[in-house]
């Protein structure tokens, strides 16, 4: 709830219930309510008297907040209240006037009505309801009759998420959306749209989509997604043929079709256990519940990612805990499972992902310890790390699995699979084999937004590594696969990232790169790739302190990060600008460790080590570096770098030149 006076100044109440009387007389307006009726919803268990007394108190309050209004807009009566007629609008009157010619108004249904305001008294909540059961139900048949009649995709796609505000599991919306932008030919967010709507049926009525959307899902993917996919017994079940483009229609001409459900969901789909508590007391509850929703939350930001929260597994949550029940439920593919403990002033908290194709095996396991004294704050904070350290987990156990069971004719989504461990390899022979799977995934897809950012990732690689003819062509190859990401799927976090820093390293548009970064972490904050990718960007601006905090900030959220040999390369450059040349040597020498094939990081420590004249360790590193890049010199450097201002650029290259890295090329 808020309340603002003309000036925009802010004149809510304090109080709860002065909030309370403050909804009733604005929601009824320009109409009166009688003060019974409101000592009726706001003092049911007191007495008249006792009501009565409390009321007047409540509208001097009232009445003393509404002062900065400066204009006597309360009318108060001996037997009502009301406000001036015009004094006042809501947002509550624009929805309840919202029609077909005025349907914007619809889109402040985003939440409940008066959410803060609950349990305030038993009548008042009794009232509560009704008012949101009658405002949703009018709301929707009004979203839903204007979604009957379009046939352009485009509108279909608007009134489709105007329902889905309003009813998130509303499966005729669900298909118009589906329809619609199948249509537009963006079959990637068709399939989004069906995973977005099994797991919201899965979340509130914990149920699979009906037979009619699995058909239309099925008939969208195409064959080229269902060869290779296991040929189970699957359920006989009748649907009705698929609707028109963005037309909501009842069943008409009737067929049989064989749904198998095992495929009706793309990526790897998770369910978050409620966590047991670990205390003799049931107070803090919450806590784990309320950390198993956090991380729900946190994961579900990832777009390959299909997440069952703990409320739809809260029935499998006895001692004896069933993962083979939970497997057959629901489809799952790994359950995040862990336990809360809590002793004086601290919280242990252990967490399990278990592969459930593997006999429950564990696959990754953490536990944190922390102090207690900010609960929310330990939820968010966990839950963050959680979600950064699964994600580039879970793709090199699915990858190992696809490699293990290879299917005669892979899918896209098993290619990129494969891809994506062989990337951070940076060896030349598997990598390049990584680019070809990522080609082939493509190929079988060519609206599967996820194959296109990890493309355009490992054209990245292939620039740093000079293992091209034309660096330069190979990242203008990666902007544009980046970019046909971001068409794909507009809200990718990882594409974005990636095409923010292609935008940095090809482009030199830093400005425009920081706006993408943000942009991907606005979507996910938890992707520590964005915190990565974007805190290089801040560094060739030359915005070092803000580097750094975004560096750190990767680094709390996936210290072990399969591509940290990458992302650590920034530590060395930022720490080298900064002058404190022997941390970046200390830095560097760990990086080059972790994956001594990635040629870019050795520059920065080469640098460093130039500036502290350690010349038999820059011998030493320079050999190995100008073995993976014979023809690098600082001429090269100072045409290739993206660093922006001239003071950075001539301080790296003459660390380099001291070094011993040559000027210019002699052939």
């Amino acid at each position: 709830m808020g309340a603002w006076a003309g000036n925009d100044e802010n004149v809510l109440p304090p109080g709860r219930k002065t909030r309370a009387l403050l909804a009733c007389v604005a929601m009824a307006a320009p109409r009166p309510v009688l003060r019974s009726r409101l000592i009726e919803h706001l003092w049911s268990r007191s007495s008249a008297k006792q009501g009565r007394a409390s009321l007047r108190q409540e509208i001097h309050r009232l009445l003393d907040a509404l002062a900065p209004a400066e204009a006597d807009i309360l009318i108060v009566a001996r037997g009502h209240l009301a406000f001036r007629p015009s004094a006042v609008s809501t947002d509550f009157q624009e929805v309840t006037q919202a029609d077909s010619t005025r349907p914007s108004a619809l889109s402040l249904l985003d939440a409940d009505l008066l959410e803060d305001l609950e349990r305030i008294d038993p009548k008042f909540d009794a009232w509560l309801q009704g008012e949101r059961t009658q405002l949703r139900n009018r709301s929707l048949r009004i979203a839903e009759s204007m979604l009957q009649g379009i046939t352009s995709p485009d509108e279909a796609i608007e009134a489709a998420e105007r329902v889905l505000t309003i009813d998130r599991v509303h499966e005729g919306a669900w298909r118009a959306l589906m329809n619609a932008h199948h249509t537009r030919g963006e079959r990637g967010l068709a399939i989004r749209a069906y995973n977005r709507c099994r797991a919201a049926l899965a979340d509130t009525v914990d149920a699979m989509p009906s037979a009619e959307t699995q058909k239309l899902s099925y008939d969208i993917r195409g064959p080229s997604y269902h060869q290779g996919q296991p040929q189970l017994t699957p359920p006989v079940v009748t649907v009705a043929s698929p609707a028109k483009p963005g037309v909501l229609q009842e069943p008409t001409a009737a067929s049989s079709f064989c749904v198998d459900v095992t495929i009706m969901s793309e990526g790897t789909r998770i369910g978050v256990m409620p966590f047991r508590l670990i205390s003799s007391s049931n107070e803090h509850a919450s806590l784990a519940q309320g950390l198993a929703d956090e991380i729900a939350n946190a994961l579900s930001q990832f777009r390959w990612m299909s997440i069952l929260s703990s409320d739809s597994l809260d029935r499998f949550a006895a001692d004896n805990r069933n993962e083979a029940a939970i497997s057959r439920a629901f489809g799952l593919d790994f359950l995040l499972d862990g336990s809360v403990q809590r002793a004086a002033d601290k919280v242990r908290v252990s967490l399990q992902l278990l592969d459930l194709r593997s006999s429950a095996q564990v696959v990754w396991a953490r536990r944190f310890d922390c102090k207690n004294d900010d609960p929310l704050s330990l939820q968010d904070e966990i839950a963050a790390e959680v979600a950064a350290q699964i994600d580039p987990e879970i793709p090199l156990i699915e990858a190992k699995r696809s490699t293990s069971h290879k299917p005669a004719d892979p899918t896209a989504y098993d290619l990129m699979l494969r891809a994506i461990p062989l990337i951070g390899q940076i060896e030349q022979e598997p990598f390049m084999l990584a680019g070809r799977y990522l080609a082939e995934a493509i190929d079988l897809e060519p609206d599967q937004a996820q194959s296109y950012a990890w493309y355009a990732y490992w054209h990245m690689f292939l620039a740093e590594q000079h293992w091209a003819e034309n660096p330069a062509a190979i990242m203008e190859k990666a902007g544009v696969l980046a970019e046909r990401a971001t068409v794909l799927d507009p809200l990718d976090a990882r594409g974005l990232a990636v095409s923010g820093h292609v935008r940095a390293i090809l482009h030199r548009r830093l400005p425009e790169a920081m706006v993408l970064h943000d942009r991907a972490l606005s979507l996910n904050p938890n992707l520590a790739m964005a915190w990565a990718l974007s805190a290089a960007a801040h560094t060739y601006a030359g915005d070092l302190d803000e580097a750094e905090r975004r560096n750190d900030r990767y680094k709390t959220l996936s210290p072990f990060d399969p591509h940290g040999f990458f992302f650590n390369a920034c530590f060395v450059l930022v720490r080298l600008m900064k002058r404190d040349y022997q941390t970046a040597v200390d830095i560097g020498r760990g990086v080059i460790e972790l994956n001594p094939s990635f040629s870019a990081a050795y520059k920065p420590y080469l640098a460093a080590l130039g500036y502290l004249r350690r010349d038999r360790e820059a011998a030493s590193i320079r050999r190995r570096f100008l073995e993976r890049d014979p023809y690098f010199t600082i001429e090269r450097f100072l045409e290739d770098t993206p660093i922006e201002r001239e003071c950075d650029k001539m301080h790296y290259a003459e660390g380099l030149r001291l070094a011993g890295i040559p000027t210019a090329f002699r052939g």
